[in-house]
C-alpha cells in the first residue's frame, strides 16, 4: 500500500525546543464544560506531522474542575502540578510530574486541578475503522503473523 508523501519536505527531520521557551497563546476551556472555578488553559504549539495525523504541544491549567473532551488520542506526561483525573468509566488517578497517561479518542474526562498543571500533550488523529482495518491485515501480512487478524 503506497502513501503520498505531500507536503513531506515541509517538515524538519527534528524538531526541538526547550518546553520552556515555547510561546504560550490562551486557550480558554468551553464554559460548558467547566464545573468549579475558572481554569485558565493556555497551549504552544510544538510540532505537527506533516500527514497532520499526529501533534506535539505544550498545555498548562489553573485551578478549577472541568470536563474534557479527547477527539484524538491523547498521551501526556505531566511537567509540573498534579491532577486528577477521572475517565467515563468512574476511575480516578492522580498524575503528578514524571506521570504518562493515554487517553482514547472520543472519550470524555473530569479534570480537577487544584493549583497548576503543565503537560506536554503527544495527540494522534485516530484512523478511521476501515483503514485502521487495512493497516491491521497489511502488518499481519508483512510480519506473518495470522493470528493478529
Amino acid at each position: 500500500m503506497m502513501v503520498a508523501n505531500r507536503g513531506r519536505e515541509d517538515v524538519p527531520p527534528i524538531i526541538a525546543a526547550p518546553a520552556g521557551d515555547l510561546e504560550m497563546r490562551p486557550a480558554p476551556i468551553n464554559p460548558d464544560w467547566v464545573l468549579e472555578g475558572d481554569p485558565q488553559a493556555r497551549v504552544a504549539d510544538h510540532s505537527r506531522s506533516a500527514d497532520e495525523a499526529g501533534t506535539t504541544a505544550v498545555w498548562d491549567c489553573t485551578a478549577g474542575r472541568f470536563r474534557w473532551y479527547f477527539g484524538w488520542d491523547e498521551t501526556v506526561m505531566i511537567l509540573e502540578g498534579t491532577v486528577d483525573v477521572t475517565g467515563e468509566d468512574g476511575q480516578s488517578r492522580l498524575l503528578k510530574a514524571g506521570d504518562i497517561a493515554y487517553f482514547k479518542g472520543g472519550t470524555w474526562a473530569t479534570w480537577q486541578v487544584d493549583t497548576y498543571v503543565r503537560k506536554i500533550a503527544f495527540l494522534r488523529k485516530p484512523f478511521p475503522g476501515p483503514l485502521a482495518t487495512l493497516y491491521r491485515l497489511r502488518n499481519a501480512l508483512r510480519s506473518g503473523d495470522r493470528r493478529a487478524l
